[in-house]
């Protein structure tokens, strides 16, 4: 079973289903495999824990 694994900041329910609907969507037309045998992961990481350059993203000014 291929695996999809997003790795980012936190998504509410909605956004998630349409993201996962999307990428099973791309998936199976790539792999030619059905929608069940897609796993999609979501890895939520709040701003307090990630870092780029040394800085915690939630330290950082908002754009």
């Amino acid at each position: 079973m291929p695996s999809i694994i997003f790795d980012g900041p936190p998504l509410d329910l909605a956004q998630k289903r349409a993201l996962a609907q999307a990428v099973t969507a791309a998936a199976v037309k790539v792999y030619g495999l059905p929608p069940p045998t897609m796993v999609v992961v979501f890895h939520e990481n709040p701003p307090e824990n990630v870092a780029v350059g040394g800085e915690l993203l939630c330290d950082r000014p908002k754009s």
